[in-house]
C-alpha cells in the first residue's frame, strides 16, 4: 500500500509515504549480492537487513524504527523490522526533495535531517510515520557549499546537536571560521558554536560510553600521492581544539602550501591513523552484549573506500582497539566488497549502527542495502 502526501517547503518538495510490504517495498534483487564475498571473524555472519536506495547515515528511534539518509538521492527513510525476523518488512518515504539528506538524528521523539545548509526537524516521527507532515526548520543559516557540503549529524551526551561544516575544496585556508569544523547548536537551533577546528571533513562521529568524549574520523586530503596523507581518528576531550587542517596532515605531515604557516606541533595528534584515501566515515563504539567480550567499547568504523589511488585499498569495516581510553591498533573487522585483483567494488560501506539486539547495521550506499551482522558463536 503506498499512500503519498506532497508539500511545498521553500525549494523542496516533501513526498510522504508509506511503504508496506514482505519485500522491503524495493523490487530490487538482493540475493544477487555476493555475501559469501564477506569475511568476518569465526562466529559471525551477514545479512541483508533492508533494501534502500543510496543508504547513507543510520538513526534508531524509541521504537526501534531505523532512519536512513541519502546523499546522492533526495529522500529520507525509515524501516522497521515488526516481526522479529531479523528483515526490515515495513518502509516508509519520510520525505523527498531535499538537498543531499545525508545526516539524521533521533532526539525525544524527533527526527532531526540535515541538508546541506539547513537542518529539518519532524515531531513526534514515530507516531507520524504514514503522515509526517511538513517538517520545522530548526536552522537554515549553514553555507551552501556544497562541496564536503554533505552532513553527518549527532547528538551528543550534553544534549545539543553535533552538525560538521567540511571544508569547500580538496585544500584551501578560507576566511569564514565555520569552514573545516565541527559546530553544535541546541535542538531548537539556537546557540551555535564551534566545538572543533582543522578538520577538513568528517562524516562520521561518537561518544565513548564511558567518558563521553567526543570520537570522530577525518578524510584526509587528495593529490599528496598514493600513501600520503593517512586519514584519521580523532579524539575531543573538550571544546576548542584545533586538529590541523589546512596546515598538517595525519599530525605529522605538512601541506605543501600552507604547511610553512604553522607547525604541526601546535595541533592535536591524531588518536590513530586509519591508511591512506581509505575514506572513513560512521563510527560507533559497541555497547550491545551479543559479541564476544573483546569487541565491547570498541570503535567500529566504515572505511568507504579509496579513489584518489592507484590501488584500491579500504571499503571494509575496520576496528580500533581502544585500552585506557587510548587507540592501540586497527584490525579489519569485514572485507570483501572490493575485489583486490580486479580492483573493482560492488559494495561501500558507510555507516554502522548497534541494534538493541546487539547486532550491527552497516549502511551501503553503492550495493543500496542495509545489512545486519550478527554473532552465533
Amino acid at each position: 500500500m503506498n499512500i503519498f502526501k506532497v508539500a511545498i517547503l521553500g525549494t523542496a518538495v516533501l513526498a510522504v509515504a508509506c511503504v508496506r510490504s514482505s519485500e522491503n517495498g524495493d523490487s530490487s534483487n538482493t540475493t544477487d549480492l555476493p555475501l559469501d564475498q564477506i569475511t568476518l571473524p569465526p562466529g559471525f555472519t551477514i545479512d541483508v537487513f533492508a533494501t534502500v536506495d543510496h543508504a547513507r547515515s543510520l538513526a534508531i528511534g524509541a521504537a526501534g524504527t531505523v532512519f536512513v539518509g541519502s546523499r546522492h538521492g533526495d529522500k529520507v527513510y525509515a524501516v522497521r523490522d515488526t516481526d522479529g525476523d531479523f528483515r526490515a518488512d515495513q518502509q516508509w518515504i519520510v520525505a523527498s526533495g531535499l538537498n543531499s539528506p545525508n545526516g539524521v538524528a533521533f532526539h525525544d521523539g524527533d527526527l532531526y535531517v540535515a541538508e546541506i545548509s539547513r537542518i529539518l526537524k519532524f515531531p513526534g516521527i514515530e507516531e507520524r510515520l504514514d503522515n509526517p507532515g511538513e517538517p520545522e526548520i530548526v536552522v537554515d543559516d549553514y553555507p551552501t557549499e556544497t562541496h564536503h557540503g554533505w552532513k553527518y549529524i549527532a547528538f551528543g551526551p550534553d544534549g545539543k546537536l553535533y552538525v560538521p561544516v567540511g571544508t569547500p575544496c580538496n585544500i584551501c585556508e578560507r576566511e569564514e571560521e565555520i569552514f573545516a569544523t565541527i559546530t553544535r547548536i541546541n535542538p531548537d537551533g539556537s546557540g551555535r558554536e564551534i566545538f572543533a577546528h582543522g578538520v577538513r571533513n568528517t562524516v562520521g562521529f561518537t561518544w565513548h560510553p564511558d567518558t563521553g568524549e567526543l570520537w570522530f574520523t577525518d578524510n584526509g586530503r587528495d593529490m599528496m600521492g598514493d600513501d600520503t596523507p593517512e586519514c584519521e581518528l580523532n579524539r575531543a576531550p573538550e571544546k576548542g581544539l584545533h586538529f590541523g587542517y589546512p596546515y598538517c596532515h595525519q599530525g605529522s605531515v605538512p601541506d605543501p602550501e600552507f604547511g610553512h604557516l604553522r607547525s604541526c606541533d601546535e595541533f592535536v595528534q591524531p588518536a590513530i591513523t586509519l591508511g591512506p584515501h581509505v575514506a572513513p566515515l560512521g563510527i560507533k563504539f559497541y555497547t550491545g552484549t551479543l559479541f564476544p567480550e573483546r569487541y565491547r567499547k570498541q570503535a567500529f568504523i566504515a572505511r568507504h573506500g579509496s579513489w584518489n589511488r592507484s590501488r584500491k585499498i579500504g571499503y571494509d569495516i575496520c576496528m580500533v582497539t581502544i585500552e585506557n581510553n587510548e587507540a592501540k591498533g586497527v584490525e579489519v573487522f569485514a572485507t570483501g566488497w572490493l575485489d583486490e585483483d580486479a580492483q573493482e567494488a560492488w559494495g561501500r560501506p558507510v555507516d554502522v549502527l548497534t541494534l538493541p539486539d546487539g547486532s550491527m547495521l552497516v549502511s551501503d550506499d553503492a550495493a543500496n542495502v542495509i545489512y545486519r551482522i550478527s554473532y552465533e558463536g
